[in-house]
């Protein structure tokens, strides 16, 4: 099934995502990597209120090329998700709906995933420059010391992603390749 959907992501509109449904998506969503990932968590394990709400939000797991000029963003291609599989289940716990990358999750993860409902979109890996198209708009908000790997604001429309994993816990990286023995 074909979705359009807007952030912020409640869950009422997580809960009609099955594995395997397209979507396009509009509205804000946060990047951040590895190295910002690790702040965040230290942050939140300091007892400090981070300076962005997670609440309902989706984190793409990029680090977006710098632009060209007249461009708002450059390559914007999904990073390996398991990279940040260690910090995810304290993000998750904080609210955030879920996360935008690249290949399988961690049974932690998914553990996380199922028990706050949230949502892993996989984006094409190696269509960067394709995917930028759908940035409209790109704003620094934390550690711009991390290059490209900081954490950005960008407002995307109509970003096309596929429902990885869904917040019932069924993985599509499990279900295709299940198919395919059970023929």
């Amino acid at each position: 099934m074909q979705h359009r959907l807007t952030t912020p992501l409640l869950p009422t509109i997580r809960k009609e995502l099955t594995a395997g449904d397209t979507c396009l998506l509009s509205g804000e969503i946060y990047t951040a990597r590895d190295a910002a990932h690790a702040r965040l968590v230290a942050a939140i394990e300091r007892g400090e209120e981070l300076p962005l709400s997670l609440q309902d939000a989706l984190v793409y797991y990029v680090g977006p090329c710098r632009p060209a000029p007249g461009r708002v963003i450059g390559a914007a291609g999904p990073t390996t998700s398991g990279r940040v599989d260690v910090y995810t289940p304290t993000l998750l716990r904080l609210g955030l709906a879920g996360t935008i990358g690249k290949g399988k999750r961690s049974p932690e993860v998914k553990a996380a995933m199922l028990a706050h409902g949230a949502v892993y979109f996989a984006a094409t890996g190696g269509a960067g420059a394709l995917l930028a198209r759908s940035v409209v708009a790109s704003e620094l908000l934390l550690y711009p010391d991390l290059g490209t790997e900081a954490v950005y604001r960008l407002l995307v429309k109509d970003l096309p992603l596929l429902v990885a994993i869904d917040c019932q816990g069924n993985d599509i990286y499990e279900l295709g390749p299940q198919r395919y023995r059970d023929k």
